[in-house]
């Protein structure tokens, strides 16, 4: 019974410490993903900024890597 005891609180202290763990990355990407949404936006803007200014290929390359963004 003392075994069976063990390999209980072994397992259980194995998956509360690392569920707690996993939470700490939380933040990390919750950045990742606001660093990624401010370069989308800046590049949009440069790329509609192009497109006004009758630039279309170079908008479209722009519009382009900020798509990109998102795919990875």
């Amino acid at each position: 019974m003392e075994k069976k005891m063990k390999k209980i609180i072994i397992t259980l202290c194995f998956v509360l410490f690392t569920s707690s763990a996993f939470a700490g990355s939380c933040p990390m990407m919750a950045k990742d993903i606001d660093d990624k949404i401010k370069k989308a936006q800046e590049l949009r803007d440069q790329g509609m900024d192009a497109h006004k200014a009758g630039d279309h290929g170079k908008s479209e390359e722009l519009l382009g890597k900020a798509l990109d963004l998102f795919k990875s």
